[in-house]
């Protein structure tokens, strides 16, 4: 026995709503993900400030090119399997009982994520 004409069309009206608003949150959830990743991004001038700082404070243990020298070498290839919080909470925090000082008097914890994102896709020159 099939439904009355009316009933489908309801069942499919409600279903198309549903769509609809499973679609919104969704599209809402990417977008907040995407403004958050902007916002975290530092201004152009802070971008070359940051640069100057890794070329030189990071380049004196880990190679001026970031090949390696005292600290490990930093270079994508040698960074890919790495999670990218925890280099950031190296960055920020340092490692204790090693080389690696804490930075987090010279930047924040948003700038050691960028930082990070910045040597895992290439650091610029």
């Amino acid at each position: 026995m099939s439904r009355p004409r009316s009933s489908r069309a309801a069942l499919r009206r409600r279903s198309c709503w549903r769509w609809a608003i499973q679609s919104g949150l969704a599209l809402a959830g990417v977008g907040l993900m995407l403004s958050s990743a902007l916002a975290s991004e530092p201004p152009p001038q802070r971008q070359r400030e940051l640069t100057h700082l890794v070329r030189q404070e990071c380049g004196s243990c880990h190679g001026m090119s970031l090949q390696g020298g005292l600290g490990p070498a930093l270079l994508p290839a040698d960074l890919r399997d790495k999670p990218a919080d925890g280099l950031a909470a190296t960055v920020y925090h340092g490692r204790p009982g090693t080389a690696m000082p804490p930075w987090q008097r010279f930047l924040t914890e948003a700038e050691a994520a960028w930082v990070v994102d910045r040597l895992i896709s290439g650091f610029p020159e």
